[in-house]
């Protein structure tokens, strides 16, 4: 090997490893940007999901404060069903009824059409914090403690979600059923106790 040869080669070899660690430089350059974008099309598809979510919920509780501001007027009406002098001979009157009971069965119509489900708990029925309102407490020798002696107000859910509670009277600690023994004082507290027998209701979900 002649003089000459020695520093083309040691160039060639040099030139060899720095491009090599360019190239090894520019995959994990290239890594780096593949990450980053996989990140930012990330990003873009919660985003995106996230926004379908809020336009679905949107579009689901759109009529919300508009049932809300109508619960008064089916209220109305359901009592105005309930006390009619159902046994008058008078035909206007007789007329006048029909007219009233025809207005309610379409408003509660126009109810389910659009997803506001009505909640009427029975006698007997456990009170649910979730859905009920106590606004009074009894003893009961019907009813077990914890469970709804009297329905007073509807309540109203929309979609899976309460808009308003159902408005009951509740049997007291102590109270029993026919056939149900005797609470023990290993029963602890009152069964709504902390939720709605102080009247604040059930759980609401006041969004909109």
């Amino acid at each position: 090997m002649s003089d000459e040869q020695a520093p083309v080669e040691e160039i060639m070899i040099q030139d060899s490893e720095d491009a090599a660690q360019e190239i090894e430089a520019l995959k994990l350059e290239v890594a780096a940007l593949k990450d980053q974008v996989f990140r930012y099309a990330a990003d873009v598809e919660n985003t995106k999901r996230r926004a379908e979510r809020e336009m679905n919920d949107a579009r689901a509780y759109a009529i919300q404060k508009f049932a809300r501001d109508l619960l008064g007027a089916a209220d109305n009406l359901a009592r105005a069903t309930a006390m009619s002098p159902r046994d008058s001979q008078d035909p206007a009157v007789t007329n006048y009824i029909i007219g009233v009971e025809m207005t309610e069965k379409e408003l509660q119509g126009a109810f389910e059409r659009n997803g506001l489900k009505k909640i009427e708990p029975a006698k007997g029925e456990k009170f649910d914090p979730h859905l009920h309102q106590a606004v009074m407490e009894q003893p009961s020798t019907e009813v077990a403690a914890g469970g709804i002696i009297q329905f007073l107000q509807a309540g109203y859910e929309l979609q899976g979600r309460l808009i308003r509670p159902a408005m009951v009277a509740v049997a007291a600690k102590g109270s029993t059923a026919p056939g149900t023994a005797e609470p023990t004082a290993s029963a602890g507290s009152n069964p709504y106790a902390g939720t709605a027998a102080d009247g604040s209701g059930g759980s609401v979900d006041t969004k909109a």
